[in-house]
């Protein structure tokens, strides 16, 4: 089936019953509007060159459910002897710049309209951050964004070794707080499988997905929430 042409002024996307390949659409942009429609039908952004978009929905997709986050124990000592700093929603554009960074000079897809994009969805209330500091240096991270019970992971980086491992595992605890129990992956690595991530088929995916959305999204800043959280550290939080 030929892939679908999206239109500049119009933000929809196929229908799920033809999802027949993992790319469902070209073209388009990344207004707000049409990045939220695509969240919401499973769909994202992932694209080499500036302007040339693809939109995926894998056949395949890597999931996390937050309760089943694997802490290992060598990352259980390094969680309770306080080896990082947490906070959320606090560094936005420093953590999309370190993820666009950590990318592989000359095939990074977190191009200028990307890093754009995203920073509008998170001054809406959409888009989210978890930050890993050692003192005042910003060391790890990721972001993503949350639409009802779901949430979307983008990207993440490290400059320390396991500071992104960690802000995942911190992410997972705090997601149940704001009425979220299952992380997008889009897709896997052996990162995230080791951490406990699986693979479901799109339809199970699509499934899930359609429930999720269903419920309510806890929109805005989360920083509050989470310092609230972490108040009294991650040790009261791993077990």
């Amino acid at each position: 089936m030929p892939i679908y042409q999206l239109h500049p002024d119009f933000i929809g996307f196929p229908p799920r019953s033809e999802f027949d390949q993992d790319i469902v659409a070209v073209g388009g942009d990344l207004r707000s509007d049409r990045l939220i429609e695509a969240y919401s039908r499973g769909i994202f952004p992932w694209y080499n060159e500036p302007g040339d978009m693809h939109w995926y929905c894998p056949a395949e997709r890597c999931i996390l459910p937050v309760s089943e986050v694997t802490i290992s124990h060598s990352m259980r000592s390094i969680l309770k002897r306080d080896a990082f700093r947490y906070s959320m929603d606090s560094a936005f554009s420093e953590v999309i710049a370190a993820c666009r960074e950590g990318e592989r000079e000359g095939n990074t897809w977190i191009h200028d309209e990307i890093m754009d994009a995203y920073s509008e969805l998170n001054r809406r209330g959409l888009a989210h951050s978890v930050e890993v500091w050692q003192g005042k240096k910003l060391v790890g991270g990721l972001y993503g964004i949350a639409l009802g019970s779901m949430f979307f992971g983008e990207s993440m980086f490290s400059r320390a070794s396991n500071s992104s491992k960690a802000a995942l595992i911190v992410l997972c605890r705090f997601l149940p707080h704001m009425g979220i129990e299952l992380v997008d992956c889009q897709v896997p690595n052996d990162h995230l499988m080791s951490m406990g991530a699986e693979i479901v088929t799109r339809d199970a995916f699509l499934d899930n997905l359609e429930a999720a959305i269903q419920l309510p999204t806890a929109m805005g800043s989360w920083d509050a929430e989470f310092a609230q959280f972490m108040k009294h550290g991650i040790n009261k939080r791993i077990g």
